[in-house]
């Protein structure tokens, strides 16, 4: 007869991925970062200089407006007196015109009138001027024909002194201001692309590093990621890629770890299973029954080690690992039911729960029930005939007891691991202690074995301790 075994195949991860064709790579983030900077930076660039222009071209309009009100104040009683020392002009005669002393070389342009609008003195180039007759006679501020005319009243005369200053000169002084903050920030934003690209392309080398440090591995080397020196939101990431790296890597121990307790643990009853069929078809006047029912044992033994192979894969694994809350008094009795459908073993295992009622706790019930399963056969199995307990505890306690010859103190650490029994005379496989340690480490629990007894009775005593639910 021919066995065969299906292992689980082990994924090689190569230390690069191959670029999928038909795909070109997209800009690196170096790219992608200066362009989105230099999209805001512009927005912004022109919002503030929309923002330069308004205040500048209000300052200025506000200082030349300062300028034309106090050379009106002040030309207002230096004009009066030229009238009065000309003499006022007849009614219907023509303005006077100013000397040239008062004129100066600016070519003011300015008029003295009565109340009632008549031009009294007038400098020369007001003569050419028409835009005045339509200024308010009112002290104030008035634009008309691109010029900008100031109104000023004499405090104890009724007369009125108009300014007027062309306002093309105003906006060239605009224009020459902002030319002037324009070239220079047109400069930096020009330059601006260059900058950010080279601070973006030196910060981003940690990515660089990252992904140097990842290339370089083979499929093997799954140790965690350098995180030293990384930025807050990479650290992040980095920790969380060594949690996958970690889980990866429990992932595959399990499956080599698998393969190899197969190897090591089917080898004997495979070839027990092969020896007995093959005596019983070599054997002379037909098949033994003795021989048969050698190999049906035989084969019950690998049922049972291959049972034992795949708790112990999947309690390493976790797989399937539901946090529920768990009834540890259905649990137990549920447990007892399965073992009491024995006859044999209806007297000698016994159910103990409180009278009050338990916490649940909180944990996977199939997980829950292989641990306490695996407790419960190696306590029948190494108790040689004598009574075996469940008993529930609160809070989240499990024990199972047995009153057998125990086990030496010093040994039981040794006992969780696999492949470790208390004695070579004893039958088992060294695996359901490590089960079941490897499930309640799963469950954030603790196990605990006791030898002897806490009464100082012969036995074992494993208790496993669980968290509630919160």
């Amino acid at each position: 007869m021919r066995c065969a075994i299906a292992m689980p195949m082990t994924t090689t991860f190569g230390p690069a991925a191959l670029p999928v064709a038909g795909i070109r790579p997209a800009a690196t983030l170096a790219q992608r970062l200066t362009r989105m900077l230099m999209l805001w930076v512009a927005a912004v660039w022109i919002v503030c200089v929309a923002g330069v222009v308004v205040f500048i071209h209000y300052q200025i309009n506000h200082n030349f407006d300062n300028e034309l009100e106090e050379s009106g104040q002040r030309m207002l009683d230096i004009v009066t007196h030229n009238l009065d020392v000309a003499g006022r002009p007849a009614d219907g005669a023509p303005p006077l015109v100013a000397p040239p002393p008062l004129a100066g070389t600016e070519d003011l342009v300015y008029r003295l009138v009565d109340s009632q609008g008549r031009p009294l003195l007038v400098s020369e180039p007001a003569l050419r001027a028409r835009f005045f007759g339509s200024a308010p006679l009112q002290q104030g501020f008035y634009n008309r024909d691109g010029w900008r005319i100031f109104t000023a009243v004499h405090p104890q005369r009724p007369l009125l002194l108009q300014l007027a200053d062309p306002r093309p000169d105003r906006r060239r002084a605009v224009r020459r201001v902002l030319l002037g903050l324009a070239v220079p920030m047109l400069a930096v934003l020009a330059i601006l692309p260059l900058l950010l690209g080279a601070v973006a392309r030196r910060e981003l080398r940690v990515l660089q590093r990252l992904e140097g440090e990842i290339a370089v591995r083979g499929g093997d080397d799954l140790r965690p990621l350098p995180l030293a020196g990384m930025p807050r939101e990479l650290f992040s990431v980095g920790e969380r890629v060594n949690l996958l790296l970690e889980r990866l890597k429990q992932s595959l121990d399990v499956e080599r770890a698998l393969a190899a307790n197969a190897a090591h643990e089917l080898r004997t009853p495979l070839a027990a299973v092969r020896l007995r069929l093959q005596t019983a078809l070599d054997a002379e006047g037909g098949v033994s029954p003795r021989d048969v029912q050698a190999a049906m044992t035989a084969l019950d033994v690998l049922r049972h080690r291959t049972e034992k192979l795949l708790q112990l894969s999947r309690a390493e694994s976790a797989a399937g690992l539901v946090q529920a809350p768990v009834d540890l008094v259905q649990l137990a009795a549920t447990m007892a039911q399965e073992f009491w459908l024995t006859p044999a073993l209806q007297e000698r295992l016994v159910l103990r729960v409180p009278d009050g009622p338990v916490p649940a706790a909180q944990g996977d019930v199939d997980g829950l029930a292989i641990a306490l399963r695996n407790l419960v056969e190696n306590a029948l199995r190494y108790g040689e005939g004598r009574g075996v307990e469940i008993d529930v505890q609160a809070p989240c306690v499990l024990v199972v007891r047995d009153h057998g010859p125990g086990v030496p103190p010093e040994r039981l650490q040794a006992l969780r691991s696999r492949h470790v029994r208390d004695t070579d005379s004893r039958a088992g496989y060294g695996l359901g202690l490590s089960i079941v340690s490897t499930i309640v480490e799963r469950h954030r629990g603790r196990l605990e074995l006791v030898s002897p007894l806490p009464d100082g009775q012969p036995g074992l005593e494993a208790r496993i301790h669980l968290l509630p639910v919160i």
